[in-house]
């Protein structure tokens, strides 16, 4: 059975920081791309951050860049997404997406939480 579970998701300060992980089990993980998605109330998901099945690029979008860093430990078939600089636009549910590298199989999280706010 693929799963892919999200969680280190809460709520935080402007200013703080937070560690999302996705814990991977069912496929080979390390062949798939892993991307953080997010989705704000009323807003469409917008991609946050990718890295490839080897861990060796990454991307970000402009927003995030210099304040989230992706990662990943093939070896325990987990993604992370490391976020610092916490602002209230970056308040939304986080999902995990991981795609076999050059074709259209892909799975996804059920997502978790995230709330900057004082």
């Amino acid at each position: 059975q693929v799963q892919l579970v999200e969680s280190g998701g809460g709520l935080v300060q402007p200013g703080g920081s937070l560690r999302l992980s996705c814990a991977a089990s069912g496929f080979t993980f390390r062949l798939y791309a892993i991307n953080w998605y997010r989705q704000a109330p009323g807003k469409e998901r917008e991609l946050v951050a990718r890295i490839t099945s080897s861990g060796g690029s990454t991307y970000y979008r402009d927003s995030v860049k210099g304040r989230f860093t992706i990662s990943r430990d093939n070896a325990k078939n987990t993604a992370y997404l490391q976020m610092n600089s916490l602002k209230p636009d970056d308040t939304a549910v986080y999902y995990c997406n991981a795609v076999f590298t050059g074709t259209e199989l892909e799975y996804w999280g059920q997502g978790t939480q995230v709330t900057v706010s004082s």
